[in-house]
């Protein structure tokens, strides 16, 4: 079991009061301004691009994201790729089996489809360190939970090492194991972190530019160009690579804000997207 590391701190920390606060992250002026309904949609949704910050500030963007998911329809499984702001374990490190717990319930990881993707590559390590501690995948799990009841299976991937040929790896390795399987890889990242607001907008939009092109390469070349403090470009890009094999052919940008819009103005600001990547 793997209890909540942020429970209380990036979230609210029992069950009613987090209801809440996902709710109120819908209806926030920056969200979708509703509650999520989920249905059987088409299915389109290969990949997203999800924030990991404090439900407070990031929490109305995200929902961008998890509000589109509701109505595409519920996948087989969910994968989340994060980066690793502990520095503990592996480079690439994979969680193949137990459960998740948050103030939502638990969530059960697919262990098949977890044990295909290590296989798949000798670069992702089965390390449990690196995930005790870690909040970008968690967060995004009581969204999951709010909108399909509990009723899901995940994997987790945490990543340390983001050059271009460990994203391409991970990558790969994510879409030899789910070919022919209904997946959707959620990468979780902030964008700009503590600059002016103007300068975070500007930044972020060369970036999220090169996503809405499906070019992970040029992701990883411009935010090291530009220097852009994006904390998961190397996930983001994996989930862009292997999406590309799984049959994406678009990304649509649902929603782009920062902390200094859904928090109010500040003389630094994160910046936060919400992006869906199509068949």
């Amino acid at each position: 079991m793997r209890r909540p590391a942020v429970a209380g701190t990036f979230y609210n920390g029992d069950r009613e009061s987090l209801i809440k606060q996902i709710e109120w992250c819908y209806k926030h002026a920056h969200g979708p301004r509703r509650i999520p309904e989920p249905r059987a949609g088409d299915r389109r949704l290969v990949g997203l691009v999800s924030p990991h910050a404090g439900y407070m500030y990031s929490g109305p963007v995200a929902a961008h994201g998890f509000y589109f998911l509701s109505l595409d329809g519920k996948p087989g499984s969910i994968i989340i790729i994060g980066p690793n702001h502990s520095g503990l374990g592996s480079g690439v490190s994979i969680m193949t089996k137990g459960k998740w717990m948050t103030p939502l319930g638990n969530v059960e990881i697919d262990r098949p489809l977890a044990e295909e993707i290590a296989k798949a590559s000798d670069i992702i390590d089965v390390d449990e360190t690196a995930h005790e501690y870690e909040h970008s995948l968690e967060v995004q799990l009581p969204f999951l939970q709010h909108i399909f009841n509990g009723d899901f299976k995940m994997v987790p991937i945490c990543m340390m090492m983001q050059d271009e040929q460990t994203s391409e790896e991970v990558g790969l390795a994510i879409a030899r194991a789910t070919k022919g399987k209904d997946v959707v890889i959620i990468a979780s990242t902030d964008f700009t972190h503590y600059e002016p607001q103007k300068v975070a907008a500007a930044r972020d939009k060369k970036a999220i530019d090169k996503i809405l092109s499906l070019d992970w390469r040029g992701l990883l070349n411009v935010v090291r160009k530009e220097d852009i403090s994006m904390c998961g470009y190397g996930p983001v890009a994996s989930m862009l690579r292997a999406a590309i094999e799984l049959g994406a052919k678009e990304a649509k940008l649902l929603k782009y804000a920062t902390s200094g819009d859904t928090s109010g103005p500040m003389p630094q600001v994160v910046g936060y997207g919400s992006i869906a990547v199509l068949r």
